[in-house]
């Protein structure tokens, strides 16, 4: 659920329910290439939102759901992709493979309350995001198009659909201060149901906006985050972001870019990523977008590991380029149909060569988007 840095939700201009609605439908062909074994999968990422505010007692009170098919349009395995780590599969640590999301992503509320320049906002989610990242990868304008989830999802906004989140903030000319309490354990294997539990975890997060320009800085406490390690982990995360272009009768150009940081701070070993991405509708039916990424994975020595039984874990890091080109087929009012393909090629470290050779990947796709690439495509 896209909890944004420093979120205010404006009252309507007119009293009852107003609603809005947002999706992202990709399908298409991926292929993985590495030394020894070549992965490809014809699947479909994909996400329905829907939310709706309405003025309550001098204040705006503010639903929202989302939902994916990814538990049955991808393999219960996941997405293929080279050197993406994080979650289980049968009980084993994911590696090369991109989890599916629930099928419930986000169902939750929040009030918001306006006092002069001051917004005081508190919110319950059943399946939410804590006030932990910038938002998500799937609703930054810097990353419209891609269909591939970045290296650093663990690292910067993996806890955007956690099972159980209670929240709130302050926020005054564009400066925000948010804290939250939620379940810190990442959800099981069955992406079908809510993996509810106490509210263990804790995150807060600085945020400050003005115009197209956002920053945030957040921490959080993680309780027992991974089912394969019996230890708590820490989580820093920093990011400073770009986005211009709005719909309306004389709209601008979708240009967007995201610089961010993520650190994991666990028992065996500090790891770190950093990310950039841009997104740049080049012309009026042309999109191009681009990604690069540097992430200190845990990928040989990552597995099942009793409590008080613990050694420092071997570093990789590796690194991803990716560019892609996406057409705008037909733009209606029931939404945007585009074809694109990108192709990502791979830095691999020394202790990884042996096993990955010279990897690369490619994606030829479709996409279907409600709203299309805008600065307003962040909720």
């Amino acid at each position: 659920m896209p909890n944004m840095p420093g979120m205010q939700h404006a009252a309507p201009a007119t009293p009852g329910w107003h609603g809005t609605a947002d999706a992202s439908v990709f399908f298409g062909f991926n292929d993985q290439e590495r030394e020894f074994r070549d992965f490809q999968a014809w699947e479909s990422q994909n996400w329905l939102m829907g939310d709706a505010v309405h003025p309550l007692a001098r204040g705006t009170f503010h639903a929202i759901g989302m939902l994916s098919l990814e538990p049955f349009t991808l393999h219960r395995i996941g997405s293929p992709q080279v050197f993406q780590t994080g979650e289980t599969f049968r009980s084993a640590p994911l590696k090369d493979y991109q989890h599916p999301h629930d099928l419930i992503m986000g169902l939750g509320a929040d009030y918001t309350r306006t006092s002069g320049a001051v917004a005081y906002y508190a919110g319950a989610d059943l399946v939410g995001s804590p006030t932990l990242g910038p938002a998500p990868f799937m609703h930054r304008p810097s990353a419209y198009g891609n269909p591939q989830a970045p290296l650093a999802h663990h690292f910067l906004d993996s806890t955007h659909i956690t099972p159980g989140v209670v929240r709130g903030g302050i926020n005054t000319r564009g400066v925000g201060v948010e804290g939250s309490w939620f379940h810190g354990r990442e959800p099981d294997e069955d992406r079908t149901d809510i993996d509810l539990g106490g509210l263990d975890s804790y995150a807060l997060r600085l945020s400050w906006a003005r115009g197209p320009w956002s920053t945030q800085a957040s921490a959080a406490r993680l309780k027992l985050p991974e089912a394969i390690t019996p230890y708590d982990a820490d989580r820093l995360t920093g990011s400073i972001s770009y986005a211009r272009g709005a719909t309306g009768s004389a709209p601008l150009r979708l240009t967007a870019f995201t610089f961010a940081f993520g650190q994991n701070r666990e028992i065996h070993g500090n790891f770190e990523a950093y990310l950039f991405e841009a997104t740049i509708e080049a012309w009026s039916r042309g999109l191009v977008y681009t990604r690069a990424e540097s992430a200190d994975k845990d990928i040989l020595d990552a597995g099942f590991h009793p409590r008080g039984v613990f050694h420092r874990h071997r570093h990789s890091q590796v690194g991803a380029v990716t560019a892609g080109y996406l057409f705008t087929l037909l733009e209606t009012k029931a939404g945007r149909f585009e074809a694109g393909a990108d192709v990502t090629a791979y830095s691999v470290p020394l202790n990884l060569q042996d096993s990955y050779g010279s990897p690369s990947s490619y994606h030829v796709f479709v996409h279907y988007s409600l709203r299309g690439p805008s600065a307003g495509h962040v909720h």
